[in-house]
C-alpha cells in the first residue's frame, strides 16, 4: 500500500493506492473510519501525482467532476451505494431516500444506505457530503459536519441545501457558521 498527504483547506489529506496506482482513500484528520498510516505503507507522493493536481483544482474552484481510477472494496450493496453517490453533480444534494432508490434498495433501507456511505473511503472525490436529510437537514459526516459545510459551500450547493430547513436546522447551520441565504432577483 502507498500512501501521500496532501495539504487542503480542510486539514492535511491521507491518500492510500493500491500497487496499481488506483486510490483505494482518502482521509481527513479526525474522520471516524478514517484510516492511519501502517508500518508496512510506503510513503511515495509519485502514484499521487493526477489525485494531487486535481484536488487543487477541486478546492480552487476549477474542477467539478473527478478523474481519478478509484478502487474502494465493500459489499455489493455498499458498491451499488457508491456508484449511486458518484452519480450525484457537483453542486447539488440528494437525501439518503434518493440514494437508496438509484442503488436499487427500498426507501425503508435508508439506514442500512446511510451506513454504506458512512463506510465510503473516498471522502470529497466520491461525494457523500452531498447527501442530506429528506428535510434538508444536514445530517452527519464522516468527516465531520464543518467540512461538510465548507465542501457544499465551495461547491455552491448550501443556498439549496438551506432551501425549505427547519428553523431548528437553520439554526445549527448558522452554528456552524453558515450564513442563510439572502433574496435573490432585481432589488434583492
Amino acid at each position: 500500500m502507498y500512501f501521500t498527504s496532501v495539504d487542503s483547506p480542510l486539514g492535511p489529506l491521507l491518500l492510500t493506492a493500491g500497487p496499481d496506482g488506483a486510490l483505494t482513500s482518502l482521509s481527513v484528520p479526525g474522520q471516524k473510519g478514517g484510516r492511519t498510516v501502517q508500518d508496512d505503507w510506503r510513503h511515495d507522493p509519485a502514484p499521487f501525482r493526477a489525485a494531487r493536481e486535481q484536488l487543487a483544482a477541486y478546492f480552487a474552484g476549477d474542477l467539478e467532476e473527478f478523474r481519478l481510477e478509484l478502487r474502494a472494496e465493500g459489499t455489493p450493496f455498499r458498491t451499488r451505494v457508491w456508484d449511486a453517490l458518484d452519480a450525484v453533480p457537483y453542486g447539488a444534494t440528494t437525501t439518503y431516500g434518493e440514494i437508496a432508490a438509484r442503488a436499487g434498495a427500498a426507501r425503508a433501507a435508508v439506514r442500512a444506505v446511510g451506513g454504506a456511505i458512512g463506510a465510503n473511503p473516498l471522502l470529497i472525490v466520491r461525494p457523500c457530503h452531498r447527501v442530506i436529510g429528506a428535510d434538508g437537514s444536514l445530517t452527519g459526516y464522516a468527516g465531520g459536519l464543518e467540512r461538510k459545510v465548507r465542501l457544499l459551500t465551495l461547491e455552491g450547493a448550501m443556498e439549496g441545501a438551506m432551501a425549505g430547513r427547519p428553523a431548528g436546522a437553520r439554526r445549527k447551520a448558522a452554528d456552524l457558521g453558515v450564513q442563510e441565504p439572502g433574496p435573490q432577483g432585481p432589488g434583492a
